[in-house]
């Protein structure tokens, strides 16, 4: 096929000019220490005096850092890797997981959201349908995209192809990376919520697999409407809250500057999520972020979806349908004064309600 009929297929292409790195206020410390190693070296160079062993003991120490950092961040850290601006996005990821894809456009009344892309595609030999929230890699490109921030039509895209692959017998894979649904008046006038709800309801009638992965922000029910599957994964930086830190901060300390604190109070990140048993699965990323090495990024995922679905793919349709009603009625479930010792619930006071 001519390049030219491919430009037309997708909007997708390679940047002209590569993304300038960016570094992190926390990654200050593993900056300064390649800013060191160059300089020892760049010394070397001009004196012609061996320093070897000075650049060895500082690589080592560069590795060291480098390593304790990314292994212990804090949850705002994490949260700041999953809003990489060079951190692949849904179509990165597609482009490196599908043999074959084919993009599919509009939610048949005349509107096609670009906040999210659907098609299909095809991993080892079996087809799948792709659904995902796409962030832009640039200024322009955000704008196109709405910043990842779906209006109703949207969700009513991604709902007509979830029925699509019903109908087909495709399995669904989702890909959650939004800051939120758009609020903006339009989106509202034209039924934000209903299109939400609408997805929810009907995710739980459909009779195929359902695996749902976070690949970086995941926020509140603009994620969830394409988030009800039998399986939730999360890679490794990546986040998922029903209220961002700086909007939880505004609303409990009235300061966006208690962010970091929200951030802790919220439980975002997948090891916090996965002790909650709404995460099943958190997918490793290469050190530092998937920005570092997408490939292997997408590679990581490939494999463990793939694990996932041949589970599933051996459930009969009630089994199906059953598992991913349970999963999610399950969320939430405690039973109060469990731990308490029977001495200490003497002198409760019975319930007056029936129960």
């Amino acid at each position: 096929m001519q390049k030219d009929a491919l430009n037309l297929l997708c909007r997708y292409k390679p940047l002209p000019v590569k993304p300038k790195p960016v570094t992190l206020p926390f990654e200050k410390p593993i900056i300064d220490l390649e800013a060191r190693i160059e300089e020892v070296r760049d010394l070397a160079n001009k004196t012609g005096v061996d320093f070897s062993g000075q650049i060895e003991e500082l690589e080592q120490k560069y590795h060291q850092v480098r390593q304790d950092l990314y292994k212990n961040l804090t949850p705002v850290q994490r949260l700041n890797l999953a809003r990489h601006p060079n951190r692949p996005t849904f179509y990165d990821h597609v482009l490196n997981m599908t043999d074959k894809w084919l993009e599919l456009h509009g939610d048949r009344a005349g509107h096609d959201d670009a906040a999210i892309v659907t098609g299909i595609g095809k991993m080892e030999g079996m087809s799948f349908m792709f659904i995902g929230h796409q962030k832009g890699r640039n200024t322009k490109e955000n704008l196109y995209r709405n910043f990842a921030m779906p209006q109703p039509w949207g969700y009513r895209k991604a709902l007509r192809m979830m029925k699509h692959a019903a109908h087909h017998g495709f399995p669904i894979l989702t890909f959650v990376d939004t800051p939120g649904a758009y609020a903006g008046l339009e989106a509202e006038e034209t039924g934000q919520g209903e299109a939400i709800a609408m997805n929810l309801r009907e995710m739980f009638g459909l009779k195929v697999p359902i695996i749902t992965t976070v690949i970086g922000e995941g926020g509140s029910g603009g994620a969830l409407a394409i988030g009800c599957g039998n399986k939730m994964l999360m890679m490794e930086n990546s986040v998922y809250y029903v209220a961002s830190p700086e909007a939880c901060a505004a609303i409990l300390w009235k300061s966006a500057e208690a962010a970091p604190k929200a951030a802790d109070a919220l439980k975002i990140t997948p090891t916090d999520l996965k002790e909650l048993k709404i995460v099943d699965e958190i997918i490793p990323e290469p050190l530092g972020g998937a920005q570092y090495d997408p490939e292997t990024a997408s590679k990581n995922i490939k494999k463990v979806l793939l694990r996932h679905m041949e589970d599933l793919l051996k459930m009969d349709t009630q089994s199906l349908l059953k598992q991913r009603h349970n999963k999610y009625r399950s969320i939430g479930e405690f039973e109060e004064f469990a731990n308490l010792d029977s001495s200490e619930k003497r002198s409760m006071k019975p319930r007056d309600a029936p129960v």
